[in-house]
């Protein structure tokens, strides 16, 4: 299989890499593609020998060739560069460069004609009617890569769908489950990066924390499994071992287990019809004794109730929710910014962006751009005036 990895040195992409390692024989690694950690990068790419190699950040470039000269291994730097990588001829793409940053790399692979296994929820979060649209015309097949999509993705029947009662998304809970608002006020950096079960990247990790990644997954289902908004539930369930359910008409209730390990939804994107082998721990149900599962409560994690409202609202509202969020949280990490402030300052942005008569569905991807940073403006203009109202 010809495989490109864009985001090869986040979670998802050393998870993929792990698993490529584990089968040498069976991949021929098109490129690799990174933002800017050029030292992490080189060594992948030493250890695993892609045709290519790619750092975003154009100032990473020099030491990236530096790092693999006389290596044999192309290099190259530069949003440019990583299009031209996303668009070299490979059969699968593994899609994992986070936030929104991830859409034109995205997109670039559909109509290079590349299976997507798609791990960037941003995408679908962000113009969602647009990439479907995009992948149904190049005959793109999209495989969601998210433990949740990829649970619902392996209970669907395609012939049943019409039987579809309910899609459920389970949720941890996050490191703040069973915190009241009071104490949420005053979480750290620390401990909002403190997941419970899954081991992240700090921008998804703080999403779990306030909920609102379970949101934008909602919103992303919405577009891989188009059964209708009113079908789509969240649960709280603090094992992660339960990923997704989907119930039917008949009273049948069909649940994907996992060890909490993104290697299993990878590996089996990466067979897919097939199944291969994952080197993750196998479930022990008799040892786990117990599973739980709550209802989200909305008054005390507002980001969920927020997306889900996006989501009905449609348009540019998604688009928007998913910008303001990529700033509060980045606003929550430097400091500038409390935990309980990241969902006010996304209600803010959407109030003033609906304000401004900006919820409008973007037409294409140069309107979805305009959209994004028309939000990041507003959502920067008022991070100071929301952290002082949360203070």
């Amino acid at each position: 299989m010809r495989l490109t990895v864009l985001g090869a040195t986040g979670s998802i992409g050393r998870s993929t890499l792990d698993l490529v390692a584990r089968e040498p024989e069976r991949y021929e690694l098109v490129a690799l593609v990174a933002q800017r950690r050029v030292e992490d990068l080189a060594a992948l790419a030493r250890d695993l020998r892609p045709a290519r190699v790619v750092v975003a950040d154009p100032a990473s470039g020099p030491a990236l060739a530096a790092a693999l000269a006389g290596s044999g291994i192309a290099t190259a730097a530069g949003p440019e560069a990583v299009l031209e990588a996303a668009s070299m001829p490979a059969d699968m793409v593994m899609a994992a460069i986070a936030g929104a940053a991830g859409l034109a790399p995205t997109l670039a692979a559909v109509r290079a004609g590349a299976t997507i296994a798609l791990a960037n929820k941003e995408c679908l979060v962000t113009a969602g009617r647009l990439f479907m649209a995009e992948a149904a015309k190049r005959g793109v097949r999209v495989l969601p890569v998210d433990s949740e999509h990829n649970a619902i993705f392996q209970v669907l029947e395609d012939r049943n769908v019409a039987a579809v009662e309910k899609i459920v998304l389970t949720a941890s809970g996050g490191p703040f489950r069973t915190w009241t608002r009071e104490a949420m006020a005053r979480a750290t950096r620390r401990e909002a990066l403190n997941h419970p079960n899954w081991r992240m990247g700090e921008k998804v990790t703080i999403d779990s924390a306030t909920l609102m990644n379970k949101g934008l997954e909602v919103i992303e289902a919405s577009h891989l499994f188009p059964v209708g908004a009113d079908k789509f539930e969240v649960l709280v369930h603090p094992q992660s071992v339960v990923h997704g359910l989907v119930g039917y008409t008949d009273g049948s209730l069909l649940a994907q287990l996992g060890a909490p390990d993104m290697r299993t939804p990878i590996a089996h994107c990466l067979n897919w019809p097939a199944r291969g082998a994952a080197p993750v721990e196998r479930l022990d149900l008799a040892r786990l004794g117990s599973l739980t599962f709550e209802r989200p409560d909305l008054e005390r994690f507002p980001a969920l109730a927020l997306a889900l409202a996006a989501m009905r609202r449609g348009e540019g509202a998604t688009t928007v929710l998913n910008a303001a969020n990529e700033v509060a949280v980045a606003a929550f990490l430097a400091g500038r910014l409390g935990f309980l402030g990241i969902a006010g300052l996304v209600e803010n942005t959407l109030e003033a962006a609906e304000r401004r008569g900006l919820l409008v569905e973007p037409a294409d991807l140069a309107a979805v751009d305009r959209l994004d940073a028309a939000a990041r403006s507003l959502a920067d203009e008022a991070v100071h005036t929301v952290a002082a109202l949360a203070s």
